[in-house]
């Protein structure tokens, strides 16, 4: 897949060099590493150019991204796509439960990554799968995938900073106070490659949650994150007394569901080319309504 991107370069910019100026436009070093690596990968007036070559006012500064071959070890294979959103440097998904982000260990050609590749490959494009928000592969909902290494450096640093903000909806066993704040760390448990627990010696952990509703034993809640570690939010819930169901690490009780009940609800982030302020929510899937007894559009 190829991006353009350009520049007219204003009094401000004048005399700065190529280098200079792609960082003040939040280019990582390791994208002016790739754009160095061929020639016409940057132009300055219809002509190639070296990073430290200085700027004059109302030159026109062009840089091209091109991957020319999609992500190695992900095979194409079709499969619906539930696009929310599309433009030339992001797409948004709905992901379904029991679907990992990237191939793992048998679901080699069964993740979210194989179906995207193959969803741009019909369009006679070559894609390189980068996902900025990972959720498990029983959480439902929005999942961000860049389409440029610069929208992926970009989005990767907003993650980084907290730029983007995550709300997820839970269902939890037990009713749950009106709303709190639960502050634990957690570590991996030893012996294991997936699982993690409460660790005084692990990573700071912050959710955030509020209860929007309890019926027939459950409660839905919605949860911000503050953090992003593994499984926080199925650890921190447990931990509080009030589990999520049908969660097959941690409290494999699987009588009114069959995957954890866990929802990426909405995502609120600037675009990183435009900076335009964007949101996005998605319904609360059928599976966790049926526990709380709710039906139509409602969360």
């Amino acid at each position: 897949m190829k991006r353009s991107f350009c520049y007219t370069i204003g009094e401000g910019d004048d005399g700065k060099t190529i280098e200079a100026f792609l960082l003040e436009h939040e280019y990582t070093p390791t994208c002016i590493k790739f754009l160095k690596k061929a020639e016409d990968l940057i132009r300055v007036n219809g002509k190639w150019e070296f990073v430290t070559k200085e700027l004059r006012e109302k030159d026109i500064l062009e840089t091209v991204f091109l991957d020319e071959e999609s992500s190695e070890n992900i095979p194409s294979v079709e499969m619906p796509l539930d696009i929310i959103y599309e433009d030339a440097d992001i797409l948004v998904v709905n992901k379904a439960a029991k679907l990992p982000i990237h191939p793992t260990k048998g679901y080699e050609r069964a993740s979210l990554a194989n179906g995207v590749v193959d969803y741009y490959e019909k369009q006679g494009e070559t894609f390189v799968f980068r996902s900025i928000n990972r959720i498990d592969k029983n959480t439902t909902g929005l999942v961000i995938i860049a389409k440029n290494m610069l929208s992926g450096s970009i989005l990767g640093e907003a993650m980084r900073k907290r730029e983007i903000r995550r709300t997820y909806l839970a269902v939890t066993e037990g009713e749950l106070p009106e709303r709190g704040t639960i502050d634990l760390p957690i570590g991996r448990r030893e012996g294991s490659a997936v699982e993690r627990k409460i660790d005084e010696n692990g990573a700071k952990a912050v959710t955030h949650f509020e209860r929007l509703y309890s019926a027939n034993g459950y409660s839905l809640a919605k949860i911000r994150l503050e953090t992003g570690r593994t499984h926080q939010i199925r650890l921190h819930m447990r931990a509080i007394g009030h589990p999520l169901p049908a969660d097959e690490l941690y409290h494999p009780v699987f009588d009114v569901i069959e995957r954890h009940a866990l929802h990426s609800w909405k995502l609120e982030f600037p675009h990183p080319i435009t900076k335009e302020l964007l949101s996005f929510t998605q319904e609360l899937p059928a599976d966790m309504k049926q526990i709380l007894g709710l039906q139509g559009d409602c969360f």
